[in-house]
């Protein structure tokens, strides 16, 4: 889940400093309906977070995050709340399963991995980050390099008139250079074949090797193996918009300083990194001694000194955990809060309860995001050239449906609408490249034609819906 992070919410001028929590509410109002309580404690801390930045080092060093619990169902909005705020903060963000864990000693995942996951996904960005710094750059290099492989250089001729005829072939080799430059930002050359040497990629079993089992080492065979076996090169043809391509890889990579890179990533991991610890409730609950739950609260006990604070060790360094931001989320349906270990609970000082979505909620869901479903099947089908529209009335019928097959069978919160619109639109959807009629209205009888038979079916919508 590496993936670049704006610093401020798409389609959005602010700046993040300047942003007071009733702002910062307001901006996540822009992607997450409703759930008030949760927006409101997510941009306290976030406020905090900024607060904490202008304090003296000795201050800030002793102010610790106010880490969040969320409580509530699935799909009412707990991960998008948490996500939209770490592209609000341009935070590194990682969401992890707190039930994928194991206690040191049984075979699984161990709890730091979740840190060392972090540092790469801030890797990443920082990459990023440096990446649009330097691709002018890059792009003018990669351009040289590919007109010396288009126009070698011509070996100097030995005569005594060598003076006068390097001069005059140096104008000829400029004019033809600056020729080929034309035509190469043309794209007329893209086609023509160029000869350079490329670095080889390791083995596939040296892929293999580095894959597997690498996790726990301080050092990784990745990093090893150019050390043991040089890094090789080999000639090989390919078209001009290929190697241009290539090259402008290769000059990114010399250009970019990884070492600052790394230091600036680590950084922001240890003062502005959001950790969503998603599915707590599954981890909930005192030792049986036996059966399957028996490392619960071991796995407690082993998320417990990374949420207090301690040092992890990367392939990048030491980790400080002591200000990285943990919200964690369950649904707590058969545990609570209070069943997870006393320590934990001290490090989540902040309880908030996210509210089951009402049929207002939905309808506001598919029309009212900046990327509301509705715009997303709308800009999808205008993609094969079919305008799409729905009635007022089609919506609130797919609201209904949704809302009703969640109190029927199992309540899935919004995750529902995704399945209610793909079965409503599933006709559409296949039909669309070989439709006449390029213009098509969704209306109420057209919503209901397509699903009342299953929500009929109580035990047929248990499967499809």
């Amino acid at each position: 889940m590496a993936i670049y992070l704006p610093s401020v919410a798409e389609g959005s001028d602010v700046i993040l400093d300047d942003l007071t929590p009733r702002e910062i509410v307001a901006e996540l109002d822009k992607y997450v309906v409703g759930q008030h309580d949760a927006k409101r404690a997510v941009a306290i801390a976030l406020r905090n977070r900024m607060r904490r930045q202008k304090l003296p080092p000795d201050i800030a060093e002793e102010i610790m995050p106010k880490n969040i619990i969320m409580i509530g169902p699935t799909g009412v909005g707990k991960t998008e709340i948490a996500r939209r705020l770490a592209r609000l903060a341009n935070s590194p963000f990682l969401k992890v399963e707190a039930s994928k864990f194991t206690e040191v000693g049984y075979v699984g995942r161990d709890v730091e991995s979740m840190i060392r996951d972090l540092v790469e996904i801030a890797i990443d960005m920082v990459r990023e980050e440096k990446l649009e710094e330097v691709t002018e750059k890059a792009e003018q290099q990669a351009e040289e390099r590919l007109l010396d492989l288009l126009l070698p250089a011509t070996p100097a001729p030995a005569s005594s008139t060598a003076g006068f005829a390097l001069v005059e072939e140096g104008d000829s080799a400029s004019r033809t250079r600056e020729k080929l430059r034309h035509q190469l930002r043309e794209g007329k050359l893209d086609d023509r074949m160029v000869e350079l040497e490329v670095r080889e990629r390791s083995t596939p079993a040296f892929e293999i090797i580095s894959n597997q089992g690498t996790e726990e080492m301080d050092i990784n065979i990745k990093d090893m193996l150019p050390n043991i076996f040089g890094q090789r090169t080999k000639k090989r043809k390919m078209k001009v918009s290929e190697a241009f391509e290539y090259l402008i890889q290769e000059e990114e990579s010399r250009l970019i300083d990884m070492d600052q890179v790394t230091r600036i990533a680590v950084e922001r991991v240890e003062q502005s990194g959001i950790i969503f610890l998603d599915e707590i409730d599954k981890i909930a609950g005192r030792e049986s001694g036996h059966g399957p739950d028996v490392s619960r609260e071991g796995v407690q006990r082993d998320i417990l000194p990374i949420v207090e604070g301690t040092t992890v060790n990367t392939r990048y360094g030491m980790v400080g955990t002591d200000h990285i931001l943990f919200i964690a989320a369950g649904a707590f349906h058969v545990s609570k809060p209070s069943d997870l270990i006393p320590e934990l609970q001290g490090r989540f000082p902040i309880r908030v309860e996210l509210k089951s979505l009402t049929m207002s909620d939905f309808i506001a869901i598919l029309t009212e995001p900046k990327s509301s479903l509705v715009k997303q099947y709308t800009a999808l089908l205008e993609t094969e050239g079919l305008k799409l529209e729905f009635t007022r009335e089609s919506l609130d019928e797919v609201a209904r449906f949704a809302f009703q097959v969640n109190e029927a069978t199992e309540n899935i919160g919004a995750r529902r609408l995704h399945t209610i619109m793909e079965r409503v639109l599933d006709e559409i959807s296949f039909n669309a490249p070989d439709m006449e009629n390029k213009s098509v209205n969704v209306d109420a009888d057209y919503v209901r034609k397509m699903l009342a038979d299953i929500v009929k079916d109580q035990d047929l919508s248990r499967y499809i819906l």
